[in-house]
């Protein structure tokens, strides 16, 4: 199961909104096939494995290990429940138990009534953390929501004032790379409309191989010119206005059921303070990346105000990157 674990995670950025699972077939205490979940609307990881066997005799004989569990129904790709009762594999030993109405124990009954034996909860809670994109917007139906900002020594999110519509860079340069790379691994990315008009982001993985996120912007009196970065063709743009808004109601609870209805699995909240203020106020947020520069601006927008339970800190060069979980 660990390696079924290890190897899910190449499908980090690609498989949305679909699980990352990894799957692995062993004969006689021997890996003979293993394989991942393609990128969305291609095979999933129990097809790739059953494919990777070059001695299809075998399969009859093994133990197939899973993170998720087996799906039961016609989605992009036909029910892989289905082919592991067609191969006869004997044994399916599963990590977590899959909480998609669609499958939600659907899947083991059907091979458990084809006669195979089914274990379920093998490293359970490794591997829940593993799929928690997809639990979340199943179980709580919104996205799995990240915070990031990055702030100064001295508590600023940005300078009092600036001479240009442009980033003012608080972080050093592999810091922002790093960025870029979380970028590629979630669907969609959000920031507010004093983001747009004061930095004019791309809000594309410019800095790391992968498929730009989902951009979405919010813009309540739809008045943000079309020629800012965000709205070209690099990536789809996402507006979210006063027509899909209460005013009278929070922001970040309207805003999450919007893009759950848009299918979006996993969001970054980048900017500005007030936005992912609303988000930390309305405690609808799963996790925060915090960076910290090496610099002092004296005065300027504060950072927002979060409480949580501190995971990690990570130095790269001078600055500190704070991991911290909603608990």
């Amino acid at each position: 199961m660990k390696r079924c674990l290890q190897i899910a995670k190449n499908g980090l950025g690609t498989t949305r909104p679909n699980p990352m699972v990894g799957a692995v077939l062993v004969h006689n205490d021997t890996i003979i096939g293993e394989g991942f979940t393609s990128p969305y609307g291609k095979d999933h990881a129990e097809v790739n494995a059953i494919n990777s066997v070059k001695d299809k005799d075998l399969i009859k004989k093994s133990t197939l290990y899973v993170t998720l569990e087996p799906c039961s129904h016609c989605g992009k790709t036909p029910p892989c429940s289905d082919l592991i009762i067609e191969h006869k594999i004997p044994e399916i030993v599963i990590g977590c138990i899959d909480d998609n109405p669609e499958v939600a124990g659907k899947g083991i009954k059907r091979l458990q009534s084809a006669g195979c034996k089914v274990i379920v909860g093998v490293l359970e809670e490794e591997c829940r953390r593993h799929h928690k994109r997809f639990f979340t917007f199943h179980n709580k139906k919104r996205p799995y929501i990240i915070l990031k900002w990055a702030q100064t020594k001295d508590g600023y999110i940005a300078p009092i004032s600036k001479s240009e519509q442009s980033p003012v860079w608080i972080t050093n340069s592999y810091s922002r790379q790093l960025v870029h790379k979380w970028r590629t691994e979630e669907q969609a990315i959000l920031v507010g409309f004093k983001t747009v008009i004061e930095d004019n982001p791309s809000l594309t993985a410019r800095d790391w191989e992968g498929l730009n996120p989902i951009r979405v912007v919010i813009d309540k009196d739809l008045s943000l010119s079309p020629n800012f970065k965000v709205f070209d063709k690099n990536a789809d743009t996402i507006v979210i206005s006063n027509d899909n808004l209460n005013i009278k109601e929070p922001l970040a609870g309207q805003i999450s059921k919007i893009l759950y209805k848009r299918n979006i699995n996993s969001i970054i909240i980048e900017g500005g303070t007030k936005t992912l203020q609303a988000f930390i106020d309305e405690n609808l947020w799963d996790e925060a990346r915090i960076f910290v520069g090496n610099i002092e601006f004296q005065n300027g927008t504060k950072a927002p105000r979060l409480q949580g339970k501190s995971v990690s800190k990570t130095n790269i060069l001078l600055d500190t990157l704070k991991h911290v979980v909603n608990d």
